[in-house]
């Protein structure tokens, strides 16, 4: 089977992780794979942010809870990395441009044996003004908007079985 189609039908979600650093170059390859997303009439307005300090998303994970009063168990998982999808608030693609990458970003996790999570809570809180102030911290501009985060590391267990469910028709 072609390794790209195997990659798709392979990818899991993940939502617990090991304690064990993901390297610099399988970041950079990830934020690589972003990149190289579609993106509406090819503007590319968007920005990945990708944060490796396990304490600086803890902190951001605190604030997100108490912004959507979740309280302290809030944790985004406890990911090695987080990578923070943001995009221009006037851009007419945004949320599909920023899909496209998380999805490539999804893929690149699979492809380097790591698991990852779609984290879609910052959607409704990046204006809040803790979570802003850590989001400004982290070098995403004022100007953008954040429409997904990927929590990234290594499993911490096997996948479970998935059934591809739903529906399509082919029309002649």
């Amino acid at each position: 089977m072609n390794e790209v189609i195997k990659a798709i039908l392979e990818r899991r979600t993940y939502r617990s992780f090991t304690d064990e650093a993901v390297s610099a170059e399988q970041v950079r390859t990830i934020l690589d794979c972003a990149l190289a997303a579609p993106s509406g009439m090819g503007k590319q307005t968007w920005k990945f942010t990708a944060v490796v300090n396990p304490e600086k998303i803890q902190r951001l994970a605190t604030a997100v809870g108490a912004a959507l009063k979740r309280g302290a168990y809030y944790n985004m998982y406890k990911p090695q990395v987080l990578v923070i999808t943001s995009n221009l608030r006037d851009s007419k693609y945004r949320e599909v441009d920023n899909a496209c990458a998380m999805e490539n970003i999804y893929l690149a996790c699979q492809g380097l044996g790591l698991g990852c999570v779609w984290i879609n809570q910052l959607q409704d809180c990046h204006d809040e003004s803790a979570v802003r102030g850590i989001l400004t911290e982290f070098g995403i501009p004022e100007e953008h908007g954040v429409y997904g985060c990927a929590a990234i590391g290594y499993p911490a267990k096997p996948p479970a079985a998935k059934e591809i469910i739903g529906q399509w028709a082919i029309v002649e």
